[in-house]
């Protein structure tokens, strides 16, 4: 076993719901990345991998989204994906490594807010829980423990 093998195996062990997005968010940028290498230097096989990969990736992300009670919150997440997947199919059409680097781009804000919410607050008191999660839902990122298997999707359980 690769050492990164190795490290990526500890941190998802180790990895809170929220963190395993943010593996999971990790890992698609990775994929796009290798994509738009692959179509600068004109390697069909390595792009279709990598963006093969990279769909599988948003499929396992979009199976956590609950549509059902998620809310406003959960559908602009849902869409989120499904841009994504459209951009992707784009660039492969089109040969454009320029929009595989725009969605990236796009994927690690998504990232970096997913990873700030990551960070254990102090338990907010009852009159901030609202305030939070408004916030939240401003800026299209679900937040919860409601259910393990899904998504989490509001501060109040």
């Amino acid at each position: 076993m690769t050492t990164e093998i190795a490290y990526r195996n500890s941190s998802i062990a180790g990895a809170s719901p929220i963190g395993l997005m943010i593996i999971l968010f990790d890992t698609l940028a990775a994929d796009l990345r290798r994509a738009s290498i692959a179509i600068n230097q004109n390697d069909i096989e390595a792009r279709c991998k990598e963006l093969n990969h990279a769909t599988l990736v948003i499929s396992r992300l979009e199976s956590w989204i609950d549509l059902k009670n998620g809310g406003e919150s959960a559908q602009n997440l849902s869409q989120f994906y499904s841009y994504m997947r459209a951009k992707m199919m784009e660039a492969s059409a089109s040969m454009s490594a320029a929009v595989l680097n725009a969605q990236i781009d796009m994927i690690l804000q998504v990232r970096s807010a997913w990873q700030q919410l990551d960070v254990a607050p102090p338990p907010l008191p009852e009159m901030q829980v609202e305030a939070a999660e408004e916030q939240i839902n401003s800026t299209y990122l679900p937040v919860s423990m409601e259910t393990p298997d899904r998504v989490p999707l509001s501060l109040s359980a």
